[in-house]
């Protein structure tokens, strides 16, 4: 590698590279925070899959779908069963309540946000509407 003329914290060895990361399986929170993780999640929203067929439509490395899959099914959000030499793969919905029960108390917020979105661009239709007659 070509000097840069400039050192990294690579360089003098700042990062400990033997600290140990933040599990990502302890919860869906920390599960679905993966987009790779989400794009799995919403394949088997449409229904159960073997492991080949969500390669094929995420087109990843099968090793890393498997890697996922895993991390999904060790905090209960995949479950999995053999079908001969396949694993077929399927969402447990009941899983993601957590998070959806978490989402669902910023709607009131969302609701408001839009309904005052609605009433702006109600303000500007009537005002383009009023220059557009004085012409």
């Amino acid at each position: 590698m070509a000097w840069t003329g400039a050192l990294t914290y690579a360089d003098i060895d700042i990062y400990c590279f033997t600290m140990p990361r933040a599990a990502t399986t302890t919860d869906a929170f920390n599960a679905v925070a993966e987009p790779r993780r989400r794009a799995i999640l919403e394949v088997l929203a449409d229904g159960e899959r073997p492991v080949n067929d969500l390669v094929a439509r995420l087109g990843l490395p099968q090793p890393l779908v498997s890697k996922h899959l895993r991390v999904l099914r060790e905090v209960g959000l995949v479950d999995v069963r053999g079908a001969g030499r396949q694993r077929i793969y399927r969402l447990e919905g009941r899983s993601l309540e957590p998070i959806h029960d978490w989402v669902k108390g910023f709607e009131r917020t969302w609701e408001q946000r839009f309904q005052l979105m609605d009433e702006v661009l109600e303000e500007l239709k009537e005002q383009e509407e009023g220059e557009s007659d004085d012409e």
